[in-house]
Parts: C-alpha cells; sequence; structure tokens
C-alpha cells in the first residue's frame, strides 16, 4: 500500500496547480512525504523537460522547488499546530517569494530528489529551505515565503 502525498489532502479546489495538483492531467504531479523533520519528493525528468541535450531546463527546477516547498509549508503548518494533514479547514499556502541558485547543470532522465526543512514559521508565513540533488549532487538550492491562502480562497 503505497502512503498518501501532502497533495492528496488537498480539497479538490486546491488540486489543479501545473505542479502539484493530482486533478491536472497535463501537471507534473510531483508528490511529497515527511522524511523525519524534513519533507521529500523524487522527480524525474525526460526529454521533455530539457534545456540542451542532456540537461534540465531550470525553470521546471524552480517549479520543482515552488511546488514542494508549499507543499511542505502546509506540511510545516500542521504539524507545527498540533493537525492532521487533511483536517480541516484546509491550510493551503501560495507563494510570496522564490530564490533559486542553480549550482551546477541538472542531468536529465536521473531521478531528482528534493529536500526541505523549515527555517521559520511565523504567523501566516513560513520560510522553506530547498535542496534539489542528482546523483548525490546538490544542483540548485530555494528559498521559498510561503504564505497562508486567506479563507475567501476556501468559498
Amino acid at each position: 500500500m503505497q502512503k498518501m502525498a501532502f497533495q492528496d489532502y488537498y480539497p479538490d479546489h486546491f488540486s489543479h496547480c501545473y505542479g502539484c495538483g493530482r486533478l491536472n492531467d497535463q501537471g507534473l504531479k510531483i508528490r511529497s512525504f515527511w522524511d523525519g523533520e524534513e519533507t521529500v519528493c523524487t522527480f524525474t525528468p525526460d526529454q521533455q523537460h530539457s534545456a540542451i541535450p542532456g540537461f534540465v531546463y531550470g525553470g521546471l527546477l524552480a517549479s520543482l522547488i515552488d511546488c514542494h516547498s508549499t507543499g511542505s509549508a502546509a506540511a510545516f503548518a500542521h504539524r507545527d499546530e498540533g493537525r492532521e494533514l487533511g483536517s480541516e479547514p484546509a491550510i493551503r499556502f501560495l507563494t510570496a517569494s522564490l530564490n533559486v541558485d542553480f549550482l551546477k547543470p541538472t542531468p536529465l532522465g536521473v531521478p531528482l530528489t528534493l529536500r526541505s526543512h523549515a527555517k521559520e514559521i511565523k504567523g501566516r508565513k513560513v520560510i522553506v529551505i530547498t535542496e534539489l540533488s542528482a546523483e548525490g549532487n546538490v544542483c540548485v538550492k530555494g528559498e521559498v515565503v510561503a504564505v497562508r491562502v486567506p479563507e475567501h480562497f476556501h468559498e
């Protein structure tokens, strides 16, 4: 039995994102999970995600960091509030700021691992630090300032 990803708990009206929406048939459908105090996601890019032959397009890498980080922000907020994922009202986050540092070219066709931790949880804001690795090498680092979705978005 496969365990549920953070994104599996999103209500339907929050499940259409290109990066992480389970209801977006054309999307990436990334899936994020707990790994101790960190969160983890694995994604394997293919030819359609290329920049130059053999390497991943930077926009995709930024998207992976963005979606995994906002999903992680929701998980960190649930844990910080002592709530179970999927409990009501839903906790969802949007990106207020995305900073991405491309450290080295990222190869195509191999699993990419994203690992995140919460740098800060304060009020409606969670700052998430994410590293994206390929074959054990950190290729990209990102920092996302995620803000909790306002109540009127739930309607």
